[in-house]
């Protein structure tokens, strides 16, 4: 199992195209290259965006456990269809009786006689009859013709009874139909599995972004300290030599210590984010490093636009999303369960009450309903996640333009505001206000860089492009999820028949009752 996660995890690493990360550590798929890369830095570990997804891949506890679900489906399978395999039973009996209480009974049974002499004599018993353990049996009486000396009987002490009973079920209504069923279940959960592979991806992704973003956040916030400190120092030179007032050395300072609290939550931020990905990761705590951080993260924010349209997203959404694909197995189990409830009408051994077995068909028939219901509600689901995903990204895209182009002008400004003051010609507000415009852009950017990583994330899970899948998963993709019943596009209904041609109608009529 752990070269299956291994070669998986290296498969849905690579679908990143285009995207550049600078780093120590490249990513070949080399297990020792990953070893070597998150023991760096001071025995912290440190990972590169390919290299946190393989490791959530092999460690993240809800991605196991939802591969231990589809092991127990199939363990159903084999209890379940166990009911229609031959049943073999075997009885034994073993008896044995001690001689000596056997003999002692015989023996106290039986009346001997002698001749006596002139004198006259009587015939007397050897040995009064003990009582015997052994409540089955009877002894034979003596010949009624005296005979001389014990007469000694034999039977066996031993006993013994062996029988070996085979059945077969031949048929019944139920229990092929929940064969059928448990089926469904492993198919169930086979895409659940998969669904949560998808979600993992596109958070591992999302929080690595985040840390990337709050670190680039602490830098920003960094440089607008030293710039503000170096602002202060040199208004307190100017009041020293009497060219300015002290109200501008109190603004300075005052605006230096109002940026200190946002580097303050900028750090908090980043160290709050990169405990977020190690539970992801599945890291435990380590209490050697103390204070210091669980991981480090090597890359930078990429920023690759991608041409989408999204009527075939949704469409590409539909056919590829495991989340529909188990609803759909869902709706066929139930199917089979409204089966397996409607077959107790038929002939069986035993049977029940028509009446019980009409209300349980009831119940199960209103839960394929329910699924119906459930998954057309799933369909729309899908389709309002790409929708938001791609306003998302549209809105991100735009932010990111028109941002690049106001942190040229801010800087510019900036230089700008610096120059008047140094000849002369400016205020020292104008710098001041210069300096928080340009750290405004900056993080506006830096946000909306984020956003769109983010929301390219989602889209990717929202359409089912998360990861790639192939014959790596052998040993736990079942053949029938690989066939035709799990088509989920547009032009089927949730038990995957084709749908009816022409718009469908609603309904507004509503009866009327006269009042009299």
């Amino acid at each position: 199992m752990r070269r299956f996660f291994l070669c998986v995890g290296i498969l849905a690493a690579f679908i990143f195209g285009g995207s550049g990360f600078a780093g120590t550590e490249g990513t070949n798929g080399s297990e020792r290259a990953s070893r070597r890369a998150t023991t760096s830095a001071g025995k912290v570990p440190t990972f590169t965006l390919e290299q946190a997804i393989l490791t959530a891949l092999q460690r993240n506890p809800t991605l196991l456990n939802a591969e231990q679900e589809i092991k127990r489906t199939r363990g159903v399978i084999i209890q379940v269809r166990a009911q229609a395999l031959p049943q073999i039973n075997a009885n034994a009996n073993f008896q044995w009786t001690d001689p000596h209480l056997t003999a002692a009974r015989i023996l106290g049974n039986t009346t001997t006689t002698t001749s006596g002499s002139s004198t006259g004599g009587s015939g007397a018993s050897l040995m009064e009859g003990l009582p015997s353990q052994v409540r089955d049996f009877q002894a034979p009486l003596a010949a009624p013709t005296a005979t001389p000396g014990a007469t000694n009987v034999e039977v066996s002490d031993i006993s013994y009874a062996i029988s070996v009973t085979g059945t077969q079920l031949i048929f019944n209504g139920t229990t092929f139909n929940q064969i059928r069923g448990t089926f469904f279940q492993r198919d169930s959960a086979y895409f659940a599995f998969r669904n949560v592979l998808d979600s993992l991806i596109a958070t591992v992704k999302t929080q690595f972004y985040q840390i990337i973003v709050n670190r680039e956040l602490v830098s920003v916030n960094e440089q607008n300290v030293r710039l503000l400190e170096a602002q202060l120092k040199d208004q307190q030179n100017r009041f020293e030599a009497g060219t300015v007032p002290r109200f501008n050395v109190l603004q300075a300072d005052v605006q230096l210590h109002n940026q200190i609290p946002q580097l303050i939550t900028a750090q908090n931020n980043l160290r709050i984010s990169k405990l977020q990905l190690a539970k992801t990761l599945g890291l435990y705590f380590q209490p050697r490093r103390g204070e210091n951080p669980p991981l480090e993260v090597v890359g930078e924010m990429p920023y690759n636009p991608r041409s989408i349209a999204l009527a075939d997203a949704i469409e590409m959404g539909k056919e590829r999303r495991p989340f529909l694909k188990q609803a759909r197995a869902n709706v066929l189990n139930q199917l089979q369960q409204v089966r397996a409830a409607a077959g107790q009408y038929l002939p069986n051994i035993t049977t029940t009450g028509g009446g019980a077995i009409a209300g349980q068909v009831i119940q199960q028939r209103a839960l394929l309903s329910e699924t119906k219901i459930t998954y057309d509600d799933d369909v729309r689901q899908v389709e309002l996640e790409i929708q938001q995903a791609y306003s998302n990204l549209q809105q991100n895209e735009e932010l990111v333009t028109s941002q690049e182009k106001n942190v040229e002008l801010a800087d510019e400004a900036l230089r700008l505001a610096k120059a008047r003051l140094d000849a002369g010609a400016g205020v020292q507000l104008d710098v001041l206000n210069a300096t928080v415009q340009l750290l405004t852009a900056q993080s506006t950017r830096l946000q909306a860089l984020f956003g769109y990583n983010s929301s390219l994330a989602e889209f990717d899970r929202a359409t089912g492009a998360q990861s790639r899948y192939s014959e790596m998963f052998a040993n736990l993709t079942p053949r029938a999820t690989k066939t035709k019943t799990y088509y989920t596009g547009s032009d089927v209904d949730a038990m995957g028949k084709p749908k009816e041609t022409g718009e469908e109608r609603v309904s507004t009529s509503t009866r009327r009752t006269s009042s009299k």
